[in-house]
């Protein structure tokens, strides 16, 4: 059994068939799962996991270039808004509606149990060279 790392074995699958340029959509609870996409559901129960522990182990795994958000985070979460301009401080921000059209275009989408609005991210995996 892999004892470090991302254990999910979904996930860890999904993420080693991502290359350069594609989208992988990290999202709450709430946000609506656009048909197409590959779909990693880790949510157990109303914020377990927290986007904040998903989005952190993700970026363990991946070469990230750009990342994209719904701008109306930084109004209804602060959290998450801080979260995002932490790790991303060219952190692309769109009306919440744009970043769900987006979402049709991504690749894989790993939903986490995050309960508070906007708790969203579309990112653009980059390469490692």
């Amino acid at each position: 059994m892999k004892k470090a790392g991302i254990l999910n074995r979904h996930l860890a699958g999904a993420l080693a068939e991502l290359g350069h340029g594609d989208g992988v959509l990290v999202c709450d609870a709430g946000m609506p799962i656009p048909s197409g996409p590959r779909v990693v559901d880790l949510a157990f129960r109303a914020g377990v996991p927290s986007f904040a522990e998903v989005l952190d182990g993700l970026l363990d795994e991946l070469v990230v270039e750009g990342a994209t958000a719904a701008e109306e985070v930084r109004g209804a979460n602060a959290e998450a808004a801080a979260l995002l301009d932490g790790y991303f401080p060219g952190l692309g921000l769109v009306p919440h509606e744009r970043l769900k059209e987006l979402s049709a275009g991504a690749r894989l989408v790993v939903r986490t149990g995050e309960a508070r609005p906007y708790a969203n991210v579309l990112l653009r995996c980059g390469v490692f060279f």
